[in-house]
């Protein structure tokens, strides 16, 4: 089979395109605009005058409620994943690797703000999506030097990557025996600037409506095209390094049809636009498309994964065309659907629901008004309608007898409405796990209800929100480490020096880097960190008793296990530099080892020397004691301190809240007659 032609290939990739574009608009561009619309409280569009045009907020209430406790389990400790051995030789390096990605995330991408968007883009669309690569970029700097001979500067400016940006000689004047003066030159000061190459790990979030891919999907591994459709200026591509005549050639396009009002749509709340000068070149935008997909373009009967560059609506410009060996991608959706790529969104679970509510809503507010406010009767002719029409309060009607101006009786439906609202709420609470007991926004609830019964619906609700939690770690978060792992294993080819755990490190990702799982951390509340902490604290006991009873070096644990557990209750605890409470266990060994030695009694009689063993094993015994009390003590005094911390909190929040309550209810009373604002 011949190798295909680039013309192929282009035509190729605008057939995918066209057919994943129809897919997604026909599938999910209008659920994505809506879900927008419906976050942002937008009106329905069935709003008429005179009546109420009020709009749940249930959709967005939901997603703000989850997005706090979602965060606070990736981010309640340090590192969002880690990396773990299948051999035990090579667990020290798991944990170098694991301390060394989660930097990469921290400290060299906004790690916080990547992730909140991908889990948030996941609730609201369906779909969240990352993109990461091996980014390469020049580093320009300027250098002087000083006294350079000629076949220095010769060496230096070998290097294609300096160059001079000023250059002085240093002279000498010599007299020969005529007594004439010659100028020698014996020597350069050179100013140079220097292109250094380097290169980082890349993490960005791609927008829902940039990403599509072949239609049926069941994975990115089973998709054999992905793209990303993106934007970018012609200056961008010109620094990348492409032609800036070619690249102008395909300036000017825009996205079309539902592409392009999506893109529109999130920003419609903003007013006024981002700026860009027409006349400027440079700035007017080219689309890019980004593409991974499976093609069999070297004509061998085997499709080979390939990373293409093209430009163009239709990617009718091809920029790059390479073999790749992953896929740079990862995507999460917090309903999983069984065979397809994408799942669920928290909007699905909330749609009806906000329609139903709104429409109650409204009219409960419009028979409110109609209630406190009547439509009045009036006799043609036998008032003074000016006077009907002013609405002043206190105001006077001018009648010709004395019923020429009667209400209009309209009846109420509160009392039908607030129990329906009740059973909707009751319904979100059972699709997305978000109550007002979970929520902590009902002490009356609470306080109604036996303790059993809260703590049966708040762990029925924490599920729910555990499930997507679990389903975001094991889908996109996972994908996203092994692929941050595998970039810097293949692409990283310099060794780096780090800050981990407040020490620089030399980083060599090149050494001994295959064969780890990836094991995501899911801290899933506080409940189960205070298990774990009294799971800790009575290990410890157990061992302060072991060691009281058999000695520090009995076979079964000694300091070493002791200190290591002390620091697992600190770093449950939340304190992230746990050597600042305890040594290291291999510390703790060197230290005993050392205190051993010195101990060791020089030759003398045996009975003396017997005697004195006893003695410094009581010693030992005795100072293993203390430091043991002493290690519990410090331990027991940092436990208590953010217990009280702790419950300082809560009682604060308990005592605003309940001023909140007592005021809302004392707003009510008093506002209960008067009339109700239209909205």
């Amino acid at each position: 089979m011949p190798k295909m032609k680039i013309d192929e290939l282009s035509s190729v990739i605008s057939s995918e395109i066209q057919q994943a574009q129809n897919y997604f608009e026909s599938e999910f561009a209008s659920e994505r605009m809506k879900a927008i619309d419906y976050y942002l409280g937008e009106p329905l569009g069935n709003e008429r005058d005179g009546f109420s045009s009020v709009v749940s907020h249930d959709f967005a209430d939901v997603v703000e409620t989850l997005m706090p406790s979602l965060m606070r389990i990736f981010t309640s400790s340090d590192k969002y994943v880690r990396y773990a051995p299948r051999t035990a030789e090579d667990t020290e390096r798991a944990d170098q690797l694991t301390d060394y990605v989660n930097f990469i995330i921290n400290q060299d991408n906004d790690g916080y703000r990547i992730l909140h968007t991908f889990i948030k883009d996941s609730l609201l669309f369906k779909l969240g999506v990352v993109k990461f690569g091996w980014d390469e970029s020049y580093v320009v700097q300027e250098e002087e030097y000083d006294n350079l001979l000629e076949e220095e500067i010769v060496a230096l400016l070998a290097n294609p990557d300096i160059d001079v940006v000023s250059q002085t000689e240093n002279t000498e004047t010599l007299i020969n025996d005529d007594g004439v003066e010659t100028q020698v030159t014996r020597s350069y000061n050179m100013k140079v600037r220097i292109r250094k190459k380097s290169g980082r790990v890349k993490i960005e979030n791609v927008p829902p409506e940039e990403f599509i891919f072949n239609k049926n999907a069941k994975s990115l591994e089973d998709c054999h095209f992905i793209c990303h459709r993106t934007q970018m200026t012609v200056s961008d591509l010109v620094s990348m390094g492409y032609d800036e005549e070619l690249v102008k050639s395909y300036s000017g396009d825009v996205y079309g049809g539902q592409e392009r009002e999506e893109k529109q749509r999130r920003f419609e709340d903003i007013e006024g636009g981002t700026y860009r000068d027409p006349d400027d070149e440079s700035q007017k935008d080219v689309i890019v498309n980004q593409i991974t997909m499976k093609v069999d373009f070297d004509g061998d009967g085997v499709a080979e994964l390939r990373q293409i560059l093209a430009i163009g609506d239709n990617a009718e410009e091809i920029l790059e065309n390479e073999v790749c060996d992953y896929i740079p991608f990862a995507c999460v959706s917090p309903i999983l659907m069984p065979h397809r790529l994408v799942g669920r969104s928290i909007f699905d679970a909330t749609e009806d629901l906000q329609t139903i509510k709104t429409t109650l809503m409204r009219q409960y507010l419009d028979s409110t008004y109609h209630s406190v406010l009547p439509r009045l009767i009036v006799q043609e002719g036998q008032t003074n309608l000016d006077d009907v029409l002013d609405g002043t309060a206190g105001g006077i009607i001018r009648v010709r007898n004395a019923g020429a101006v009667q209400p209009l009786q309209a009846q109420g439906v509160g009392r039908e409405i607030q129990p329906l609202m009740q059973y909707l709420d009751e319904v979100k609470a059972d699709r997305t796990g978000v109550s007002r007991q979970t929520q902590g926004l009902d002490p009356s609830v609470l306080q109604s209800t036996t303790a059993s019964a809260v703590q049966a619906t708040v762990k029925g609700s924490q599920q729910k929100v555990e499930s997507y939690a679990r389903t975001i770690a094991e889908t996109g978060i996972k994908d996203l480490f092994k692929g941050i792992l595998h970039i810097i294993t293949n692409y990283q080819q310099q060794p780096r020096v780090v800050r981990l755990r407040n020490k620089f490190v030399p980083i060599d990702p090149q050494e001994g880097t295959s064969g780890f799982d990836v094991v995501v951390n899911v801290g899933l509340g506080t409940a189960n960190e205070e298990q774990k902490v009294a799971f800790l604290q009575s290990i410890a006991s157990k061992q302060e008793v072991i060691m009281q009873t058999l000695g520090v070096d009995n076979p079964l644990c000694g300091m070493a296990q002791y200190s290591n557990t002390l620091r697992q209750i600190v770093d449950v605890l939340g304190f992230k530099d746990t050597d600042q409470f305890f040594n290291p266990p291999q510390l703790v060994q060197q230290k005993i080892q050392e205190q051993q030695q010195r101990q060791q009694p020089a030759q003398q009689d045996p009975e003396i020397a017997k005697v004195q063993a006893e003695i410094e094993a009581e010693k030992i015994k005795l100072e293993a004691k203390i430091e043991l009390d002493r290690m519990k003590a410090n331990a027991e005094i940092e436990l208590k301190k953010e217990k009280a911390i702790a419950d300082l909190e809560i009682r604060r929040q308990e005592l605003a809240l309940e001023a909140e309550l007592r005021v809302a209810k004392a707003v009510t009373d008093s506002e209960i007659s008067t009339n109700l604002p239209r909205q």
